[in-house]
């Protein structure tokens, strides 16, 4: 099989860990039909082909926001002045080093970008404001928008097509 291409157990093996991580060798395998060196050979080289970027664990925000205070998500349109790709790169460069930046999107048609911003509390929010937006004379328009509730999140892919009706 060619590396970059994904036959239907490597989309299976991806579909499963994508969701539980921490799944064993042995019970993926069972689930996906296949030996426990074969699944272990294949997730491997999923891996080292670049498939599976890297393996964390997703936390609870509602108990952080209980614990640490972390209540406040903002999602937030950036304009520049110049698009240039150089002024875009340190845009972006500045907005990905900051912590509080969870997600940073180039987009297009509209803004140039979208974040995810997650803050303390209005005050923490200001300061990342400040420190982003405020202090760069190429950022023309910031429009943020403060989330109230989280319908969703997920952070899996749609790669197995649902069964037929």
């Amino acid at each position: 099989m060619e590396h970059n291409e994904l036959d239907s157990i490597d989309l299976q093996l991806l579909n499963a860990l994508q969701r539980d991580a921490s799944i064993s060798n042995v019970a993926l395998a069972e689930r996906v039909n296949v030996s426990p060196p074969t699944c272990l050979r294949r997730v491997k080289r999923l891996t080292e082909g670049g498939w599976i970027e890297r393996q964390v664990a997703v936390l609870s925000a509602d108990r952080l926001s209980q614990s640490l205070g972390h209540g406040l998500t903002a999602l937030v349109e950036v304009s520049l002045d110049r698009q240039g790709s150089e002024h875009l790169d340190a845009f972006e460069a500045r907005a990905v080093a900051h912590d509080a930046v969870q997600q940073c999107w180039r987009v297009s048609p509209g803004p140039d970008f979208m974040l995810v911003v997650q803050a303390h509390d209005m005050p923490h929010y200001l300061a990342i404001s400040q420190t982003l937006f405020t202090q760069d004379a190429n950022v023309r328009n910031v429009k943020a928008f403060f989330a109230t509730k989280r319908a969703k999140f997920t952070t899996t892919w749609p790669l197995l097509k649902p069964p037929a009706a």
